[in-house]
C-alpha cells in the first residue's frame, strides 16, 4: 500500500490567509500610520485610538508576522514598505485600498456559488450601485490609479503627449497623477455619470480642474468627441464580455490621431491561462462580481485591437501596480 502524502499544501492554503487578514486589519484600523511618527509599545499606540491594549496587541504581533511590523524591546516599528505605503500623508499612500481588499476578499468567497448559480452573486452594476457603495469602492482603487498614473508618465515619457484619455477612469487616479508628473499634459476621464461625479470630487481635491476634464459618457455607446495623443484603459477591458471589449476598443481607437497611443492596464493571462498568479486569482473574484466579465489572454487582446486598427503590440506580464500587466499599442 503506498504511503498517503501529507497535506501540506492544504494546510498551507488553510493558515495562509492570516497574514493578508491581518494587514486589512491594519489597514482598516490605520495602525501603520501613527508609527510613521516612530516606535510605540502596544499600549502607547492603543490609548492613540481608545483601544484596549490585550485587544491590539495579538494584531501587532500578526502584523509582524506578516512582514509589515518590526518588534524590538515591546516597542513596534513599520517595515520599510509599510512605512512607504500604509502612512496617510505619504505621497505613495495606498492604505484606502482596504475597501477594495474587503469587497474583493468577501466576493471571492462566495465563487463557488457563483458558479453553482451561473450568475454572480455579489454582481457589481456601476450604474445601480448605491453613492456609498461606489464611493467606497473607487477610494479603494484610488491609491493604485494614482501609482498607475505615475508610472506610466515616467516609464512611457507622457511628457510627449499633450492630451489624454483616461477611459473608464473612475476615480481619475490616473488621469490626475499623470498631469502632476507632466506639467504640460491636458487629460479627458470619461466615465459613467454617477462615477463622473465622484472623479470630479477627486480631481478638484488635486487642484486640477483646469487640466483635468471629466465627462459623462458610456464608452460603449456614440464614440467619444474630440482627438487624443494617447489613452489609458485601467481595468476597463476586464468587466465587459468579448463583444463588448471589442466596441470598447474601436470607440477608444476613433478618440485617438494616427500614430496615437493606447496603453491597457489589467489582468492578462497568458494563452495557457496559468499565468500570472493574480490574474489567475482574479478570474475568481470576477465570477463573483460580473456577468461576463473576465481576465482575458495576451491573444485576445491582441486580436481585439488588430480589428481595431492598432499595430506594434506587446504585453508586458505583472508590469504594472498590484501585478496587473500593461498592453501598450499604436494607432495605425
Amino acid at each position: 500500500m503506498n504511503e498517503l502524502p501529507p497535506p501540506s499544501t492544504i494546510q498551507g492554503h488553510a493558515y495562509g490567509i492570516y497574514r493578508p487578514l491581518a494587514m486589512l486589519a491594519g489597514m482598516q484600523l490605520d495602525v501603520f500610520s501613527p508609527l510613521g511618527c516612530g516606535p510605540m509599545t502596544a499600549a502607547e499606540l492603543s490609548k492613540t485610538f481608545g483601544l484596549r491594549p490585550d485587544k491590539l496587541s495579538p494584531l501587532l504581533h500578526a502584523l509582524v508576522q506578516a512582514n509589515l511590523l518590526t518588534v524590538a524591546d515591546e516597542r513596534f516599528s513599520n517595515t520599510p514598505e509599510a512605512d512607504a505605503y500604509l502612512v496617510k500623508g505619504r505621497p505613495t499612500y495606498i492604505g484606502g485600498a482596504h475597501e477594495l481588499y474587503t469587497d474583493m476578499w468577501s466576493a471571492a468567497l462566495g465563487v463557488a456559488q457563483a458558479i453553482s448559480s451561473g450568475k454572480p452573486h455579489a454582481r457589481h452594476d456601476f450604474g445601480a450601485m448605491s453613492d456609498g457603495e461606489l464611493g467606497a469602492f473607487f477610494r479603494g482603487l484610488h491609491g493604485g490609479a494614482m501609482a498607475t498614473g505615475r508610472q506610466l508618465a515616467t516609464t512611457f515619457d507622457f511628457d510627449r503627449f499633450q492630451s489624454l484619455l483616461d477611459v473608464g477612469g473612475g476615480s481619475g487616479g490616473v488621469a490626475i497623477a499623470a498631469c502632476q508628473n507632466c506639467v504640460s499634459l491636458r487629460a479627458t476621464v470619461l466615465e459613467l455619470p454617477k462615477v463622473a461625479l465622484i472623479a470630479k470630487g477627486f480631481v478638484a481635491a488635486a487642484n486640477l480642474t483646469q487640466r483635468v476634464d471629466v465627462v459623462a459618457a458610456d464608452i460603449l455607446g456614440s464614440p467619444v468627441e474630440g482627438t487624443h495623443d494617447a489613452a489609458v484603459l485601467r481595468y476597463l477591458l476586464q468587466v465587459l464580455s468579448s463583444d463588448q471589449a471589442r466596441l470598447a476598443l474601436r470607440n477608444v481607437g476613433a478618440a485617438l490621431r494616427s500614430g496615437g497611443e493606447l496603453f491597457i492596464i489589467g489582468h492578462v493571462l497568458d494563452d495557457a491561462r496559468l499565468s500570472p498568479e493574480p490574474a489567475v486569482g482574479m478570474n475568481l473574484v470576477f465570477l463573483s462580481l460580473y456577468d461576463d466579465g473576465q481576465s482575458y489572454t495576451e491573444t485576445e487582446h491582441r486580436t481585439w485591437l488588430e480589428d481595431a486598427g492598432f499595430k506594434d503590440v506587446s504585453v508586458l506580464f505583472g508590469a504594472g501596480p498590484n501585478g496587473a500587466s500593461i498592453v501598450r499599442a499604436r494607432k495605425a
